[in-house]
């Protein structure tokens, strides 16, 4: 079957869900990717249906949620495993780990660990192109979680004022670590209100449909394009396993095995194939074969980077207190 804008999408959710697969196993069975990670298994619709808007020359910022849109965005998968497993080869030499990937050939801009971190740096390179007039939208994403910080507020409101070329997307898994939004947030005052009330544009959207992902953000990446300012995604989904690390915490008290069932029963994956089958009878068989394709894929880049050089010593800081040479 020719390959559509639809099935690509598919395809691209198949392989982060397999790759992200494959390292929690190995994460969790022979423990020599030590970095703290925090896996997408679940929300991948979120990071394609956005990515699928977004030009190479669009960057791309994210929390520490960062694998699903590294390689939605096109980052270099033995990057992103070297990384993890800290090699020099790493797309971030090895020093960054999980959280701190990045990509710049393709638009990824970067990583971070500090919540709500780069909600404001995507706003400056976003003013930095209104300013320019470059035609390009910086896009984050970033949590629910991220929403209580301080700076969430203060961005929103210096983007409206300064009709930033900005696309914020929150991947609102109705969870910040364990504790549940409805104990966090005032009730039937959403996310996407919050930003509205600032000035800026926003949309809330089921998060776990890839097609309507797709939708939304072309629409605010056009409008953000055409200087009518900022728009803010309000992306509802769900992660599977636990908050950083690669078990399942059904066990854990804060939430119940029936609940993460209800939402399995919504994969996206699921759900784009359901709605191709009609016109593509054949997506069952893609997805099986994707699925062998890209679960080989992860092993062989496990398999490399283990053989992969570690940082010298004496490098160690380099690039730390400046770019590297």
């Amino acid at each position: 079957m020719t390959s559509t804008p639809d099935t690509a999408m598919v395809r691209d959710m198949v392989r982060i869900r397999k790759v992200e697969e494959v390292l929690a196993d190995y994460y969790r069975d022979e423990q020599q990717m030590r970095t703290p990670t925090h896996f997408s298994i679940g929300q991948e619709a979120t990071s394609v249906g956005v990515c699928a808007a977004l030009r190479r020359t669009d960057p791309v910022y994210t929390g520490h949620r960062s694998h699903a849109p590294y390689l939605a965005k096109g980052g270099d998968l033995r990057g992103l495993v070297d990384e993890l497993h800290g090699r020099e080869t790493g797309c971030a030499k090895g020093r960054g780990g999980s959280i701190h990937l990045v990509d710049h050939a393709v638009g990824f801009a970067g990583s971070a660990a500090i919540l709500g971190e780069m909600i404001p740096v995507a706003a400056g390179a976003a003013w930095a192109f209104a300013l320019t007039g470059a035609p390009r939208v910086a896009t984050t994403f970033f949590g629910d979680g991220a929403t209580e910080e301080g700076v969430f507020a203060e961005t929103m409101n210096f983007a409206a004022v300064h009709r930033l070329p900005a696309l914020f997307v929150c991947e609102n898994n109705t969870y910040s670590i364990s504790s549940p939004l409805a104990q966090r947030q005032a009730a039937g005052f959403g996310i996407a209100a919050r930003a509205a009330a600032h000035g800026v544009h926003a949309v809330s959207v089921d998060g776990n449909d890839v097609f309507a992902v797709r939708a939304a953000a072309t629409a605010a990446v056009d409008r953000a394009r055409a200087g009518e300012g900022p728009v803010l995604l309000e992306l509802h989904t769900y992660r599977w396993r636990e908050h950083v690390g690669p078990g399942w915490d059904h066990d854990h008290g804060y939430r119940t095995r029936e609940e993460i069932d209800s939402w399995i029963e919504r994969c996206p994956i699921r759900r784009a194939a359901d709605a191709l089958r009609p016109a593509h009878p054949d997506i069952d068989d893609l997805v099986a074969a994707w699925s062998a394709e890209y679960t080989a894929e992860a092993h062989d880049a496990v398999r490399l980077a283990k053989a992969a050089p570690w940082p010298d010593v004496a490098d160690l800081t380099r690039g730390a207190y400046g770019p590297a040479a």
